[in-house]
């Protein structure tokens, strides 16, 4: 830890709210002349690009600056009356669960960025292209910062606009229908949060997340417990997305851009997520308990439902989707992260929590890697990659290439060493002594049924390394341009992070850890 003042600690995390924000609306703005360069298009793409960067420099100097020791203490807090009538405050603050998704939020933006100002995105305006990245960054980082119900909505329903345009406006086929699908889905999920956010807050006096944590319950009778639960929860569980509430995700991520579905799968799914362990579970607990195993068993048909879906698409003939597939893997991976939060206890919790950073850099990668071979061959269509004469034996045609893919497909199964491993597992281990009053027989069945899926997830990652990357290249197999300079900086701290979280994965439950245990033992200070 570096000894930083309190109050630029505060600075800090303001800015990472608000920075990107201000960063959109000078985006509008015209160029200066001296910074147009060739022109105000690249001027444009390489403002986002210093913005994102600034926004990612403040998000490492804030982690340097977090005292480890306390990461069950809400760090750089910023508390301010907003509307006094409704007892609304500008309540910011960072602990150890939230710093990990704040880095994760602006490393993606950031790579994001930098790969768009190398390969500029066809379609409208690069000025509203940015200044969407921008709002999108701004509105996701609000929402792992603020500590008050009603700012937590607002910042969760500012991400739908700018990735509603983002997917109609600069997506593939079938973008306009996809992206309608991913904001009524969202939206009408987020009306009935709302009103379970609202029912939280009125019944226990306050909106302020830290009071309601510390509370754990105690001012909420058992039947408003129930409703804010499953109220709340079906808004997040949207986001998430949870299974049966998933099927706007692949039309999304098919549909969208390059740089918009690593967000959506690196970060945007976070929200959800973490609205589960910051909310229900130490607001409302004993009516998470009553829902945990409902909520367990959704979880698991996802795994599994995810696994089948891929399995499905990865086999030939069937003119699987390379984009769709790697979506229909985070329903299996996010049920994981569900399962673990299901089991109430600190191990299936951290478990969640390690296993959404280790999705948002895998699948992030993945996306980055499946949109470059869409730029190099016209298709994301498995059964044309894999004929001789499109994408067979990519080893050897973009050998770089080639070998980032199967080394996504290897850490998004769960190998040992690799991010992917640990919050699976740990997810698992949380099932196999699940919290007091939980079943534990039911939490076995979820367990082994979590486990097969593992199995079922190696099957369909092999089969697309397999069909993708091997065979023997003819001498008419036309050869293919391998990773270009801006793609190797944009993926690079990715799989290093993903080597880096496998190999010490200290690094990350160190500073989730702290602030699970105290999160379950009524609330955080």
């Amino acid at each position: 830890m570096i000894d930083i003042n309190e109050s630029v600690m505060q600075f800090l995390l303001a800015f990472l709210v608000v920075g990107p924000l201000l960063g959109a609306a000078a985006a509008l703005l015209p160029a200066p002349p001296g910074l147009k360069g060739k022109s105000p298009e690249q001027a444009v793409l390489r403002h986002g690009v210093t913005v994102t960067g600034a926004v990612l420099a403040a998000a490492l100097a804030l982690t340097a600056g977090f005292d480890h020791g306390r990461a069950s203490t809400m760090q750089a807090v910023t508390d301010i009356s907003w509307i006094p009538a409704l007892q609304v405050r500008i309540h910011l603050g960072v602990d150890g669960i939230s710093l990990p998704l704040l880095v994760l939020t602006a490393l993606l933006t950031f790579l994001c960025a930098l790969y768009s100002y190398a390969n500029p995105p066809a379609g409208p305006s690069p000025k509203a292209f940015v200044a969407l990245l921008l709002l999108l960054e701004s509105g996701t980082l609000a929402t792992f910062a603020v500590l008050d119900l009603l700012l937590f909505f607002l910042a969760f329903e500012t991400v739908l606009v700018p990735m509603y345009f983002l997917i109609a406006r600069w997506g593939g086929e079938g973008r306009r229908a996809a992206a309608w699908r991913f904001v009524l889905y969202t939206l009408l999920g987020s009306v009935v949060m709302l009103l379970g956010l609202l029912l939280t807050g009125i019944e226990a006096g306050t909106f302020d997340m830290v009071a309601l944590a510390a509370d754990n319950g105690r001012s909420l009778t058992a039947t408003v417990q129930l409703i804010a639960v499953l109220a709340i929860g079906i808004g997040l569980a949207v986001k998430t997305p949870m299974w049966p509430l998933h099927s706007w995700l692949p039309d999304a991520h098919t549909a969208a851009p390059t740089v918009g579905s690593v967000l959506l799968a690196g970060v945007l799914l976070k929200m959800g997520t973490y609205g589960f362990v910051r909310i229900l579970l130490p607001a409302a607990p004993d009516g998470f308990r009553t829902f945990a195993p409902y909520l367990a068993a959704f979880a698991v048909v996802g795994i599994i439902y995810g696994s089948l879906a891929c399995l499905a698409l990865a086999r030939q003939g069937a003119k699987g989707d390379l984009k769709r597939l790697v979506a229909y893997s985070s329903v299996g991976h996010m049920g994981f992260v569900l399962l673990g939060i299901a089991t109430m206890t600190p191990t299936g919790v951290n478990g969640a929590l390690f296993a959404n950073i280790a999705h948002g850099l895998i699948t992030g990668l993945l996306f980055f890697v499946v949109g470059a071979l869409k730029d190099r061959t016209g298709t994301t269509d498995l059964d044309a990659l894999a004929e001789k004469t499109q994408g067979a034996a990519l080893y050897g045609r973009a050998p770089r290439l080639g070998g980032l893919l199967a080394f996504g497909a290897v850490a998004s199964l769960g190998l040992p060493g690799l991010a992917g491993f640990w919050g699976e597992m740990l997810a698992l281990f949380g099932s196999f002594e699940p919290a007091e009053g939980l079943s534990r027989p039911a939490f076995l069945t979820f367990m082994a049924i979590g486990a097969f899926g593992t199995l079922l997830t190696a099957a369909y990652m092999l089969i697309v390394v397999r069909r993708v990357c091997m065979g023997a290249p003819t001498p008419q197999t036309p050869r293919l341009a391998d990773v270009h300079g801006h793609e190797f900086a944009a993926w690079v701290p990715l799989v290093a992070l993903t080597v880096l979280a496998g190999l010490w994965p200290k690094a990350l439950l160190g500073l989730t850890d702290p602030a699970v245990q105290q999160l379950l033992a009524g609330g955080t200070r």
